[in-house]
């Protein structure tokens, strides 16, 4: 089993699952209430259950458990696109909300700035991982061969 040393990135994994159940949660509600009419809202719940169900679990526990599948250009490549799919999520959602003034007497309204504003978070949150993954990968030895996983940056 690799050893991994470097517990900054399972913070930041920590709470990019908890903002993306967060996300999840509320565009759940926003979704349920407006009967799924919102194509925003529905990219950021998705972006909530890519992020909670495929992204975190997969760059957690497939370089400790499956080493082969946890390439290192891999890894840098599901945290490049999860952090353009919340980028573009929350520009979104930030767009379609509009002015913040008409949300303030609008329950529903507020749920969605407070979904944009998690989902800004975790769109930071996958930046940092996304950097922190690239630079484990081009430091490696180029050698062919099992490579250690990419959250240990030396």
């Amino acid at each position: 089993m690799p050893k991994l040393d470097f517990p900054l990135f399972y913070i930041l994994r920590g709470v990019q699952a908890i903002f993306a159940l967060i996300v999840l949660g509320i565009t759940g509600h926003v979704v349920n209430r407006v009967y799924g009419q919102s194509d925003t809202v529905n990219f950021m719940l998705f972006n909530g259950v890519w992020s909670l169900f495929i992204v975190v679990p997969y760059s957690i526990l497939t370089p400790i458990f499956v080493p082969a599948l946890a390439h290192r250009f891999a890894l840098v490549a599901v945290d490049a696109v999860t952090m353009i799919f919340w980028f573009a999520g929350f520009i979104a959602l930030a767009a379609d909300i509009g002015d913040p003034q008409r949300c303030s007497k609008v329950p529903l309204c507020r749920e969605m700035q407070a979904a944009t504003a998690f989902g800004a978070f975790n769109w930071v949150l996958f930046l940092a991982t996304t950097v922190l993954n690239a630079l484990g990968a081009l430091r490696r030895d180029p050698a062919p061969g099992s490579q250690p996983p990419t959250a240990h940056v030396p």
